[in-house]
């Protein structure tokens, strides 16, 4: 939503993998080029490692780009504890045939195959990413596939991608004979805080909008709340801009980061290792957190209609908002906040969320419909039927609509005033 406004032409900060934003650092830098000269002087083994989010599977892809065509890829990306025949999921990568076939056949089949592109000129390469999940033996089996390689040239090399904790495997004892077929390896290192300024830059004129949207001071900020890991950066720089278009700011500035970042901290949502001394205190360990839910004490009582006790030392009207879309949830938590109001919790609009509310600790809930409510499960429908306290469902069009109005603040005025109508015994809202 917040694309127009900032002139984007696509979401500069998905958390998913694009290597047509790939900002090449000199550590990136570093190990794509690492990747491409094991590729071009035919390394049996290629290891890169990295922490989690440093942008891993992002050079993947970018190698995967430019790769020669005379080179046949397979990717498994899929690793996992429950892994499985290594064989299997070779064949899959290689679009050969694997079902209903024992591991004999499979190595077999798999060898005829290798030696026959190599009769073609061709070059066949294994790439296994988030490869720390595969045990000891899976790797020595690996090892042994790499056996076929012919005296000069590499007919089958493999590129092991993962965490660090897939170097911690490979230094074993039993390991030895593999760590000595690694022709090429690099451990990939978070952004410096330079790197981290000029990578919020290049994702944001790629996308189409402003180099300088960030400030010095919010991009600074970044990375202390981030440690320089690409895929926090992107998490904060995103919600950043949610936050930014909900107050039509036409810069995202250091006071705005600090907020989102705090607010991420406290809903558990975001790692506490990359905290600022300023932060505040983290989520108690009986935060009940859920999702996208901003955190709320556990409730000291059962849903039940009994009597309403609002505001006992606040004095504000405590209110919960569920909507479909982010930017109208902290768009509405920050304007109703101006009105006596207490928002305990934002959460996104389905049954398993609302199920994780403590409906004691609220007086009224707020949810956002719009006209399109085909797509709701019946759940949400029975949750919202039997809620014990006071429903206020509001039409989430006009709330988009009050966005771009210069009179926001006498649409939250109204929204308040009806929202303290549902408790008699509320305060009165604050204009």
């Amino acid at each position: 939503m917040y694309q127009s406004f900032y002139g984007f032409r696509e979401k500069p900060f998905s958390l998913l993998p694009d290597s047509g934003f790939l900002y090449l650092s000199d550590k990136h830098r570093m190990a794509l080029t690492l990747l491409e000269y094991g590729l071009m002087n035919q390394a049996g083994f290629t290891v890169i490692s990295g922490g989690i989010g440093t942008g891993k599977t992002t050079l993947i892809r970018k190698l995967l780009n430019d790769i020669d065509p005379t080179i046949r890829v397979g990717l498994i990306s899929n690793t996992h504890q429950t892994f499985g025949d290594l064989l299997q999921w070779i064949a899959l990568a290689f679009g050969l045939p694997h079902q209903g076939r024992d591991k004999v056949q499979l190595y077999q089949e798999f060898m005829e195959f290798i030696i026959q592109e190599y009769a073609q000129g061709r070059r066949t390469v294994l790439i296994v990413d988030e490869a720390q999940n595969m045990p000891a033996e899976t790797l020595e089996e690996l090892r042994m596939l790499s056996n076929i390689n012919a005296d000069k040239d590499q007919v089958l090399q493999i590129i092991l991608v993962g965490q660090r904790e897939l170097r911690e495997t490979l230094q074993r004892p039993d390991l030895v004979q593999f760590a000595q077929r690694i022709g090429v390896d690099y451990h990939l290192e978070p952004l410096e805080e330079a790197e981290t300024s000029e990578y919020i830059r290049h994702r944001c004129k790629t996308a189409g909008g402003k180099a300088e949207l960030f400030s010095d001071q919010a991009c600074h900020l970044i990375h202390r709340y981030s440690g320089g890991v690409p895929r926090l950066i992107n998490l904060l720089c995103d919600t950043a801009l949610v936050y930014g278009y909900a107050e039509q700011r036409d810069r995202v500035d250091a006071a705005l980061v600090e907020e989102v970042a705090k607010e991420k901290q406290q809903g558990g949502l975001f790692p506490a290792q990359h905290e600022s001394p300023e932060a505040v205190t983290q989520a108690s360990p009986n935060t009940v957190v859920s999702a996208d839910v901003t955190p709320v004490k556990p409730a000291q009582e059962p849903v039940s209609a009994a009597p309403v006790d609002t505001g006992k030392k606040s004095g504000r009207l405590r209110i919960a908002i569920t909507a479909e879309s982010e930017l109208l949830r902290i768009y509405l938590s920050r304007l109703l906040s101006r009105f006596a109001i207490e928002v305990i919790a934002t959460l996104p609009l389905t049954a398993h969320d609302l199920r994780q509310l403590p409906a004691g600790d609220i007086d009224v809930l707020l949810v956002e419909l719009d006209d399109n409510m085909n797509h709701l499960d019946e759940a949400l429908y029975e949750i919202l039927e039997e809620w014990q306290r006071p429903v206020l469902f509001n039409d989430s069009l006009a709330t988009e609509a009050s966005l771009s109005q210069p009179n926001r603040h006498e649409y939250g005025r109204k929204l308040s005033e009806k929202l303290f109508s549902l408790v008699p015994q509320a305060p009165q809202s604050v204009a």
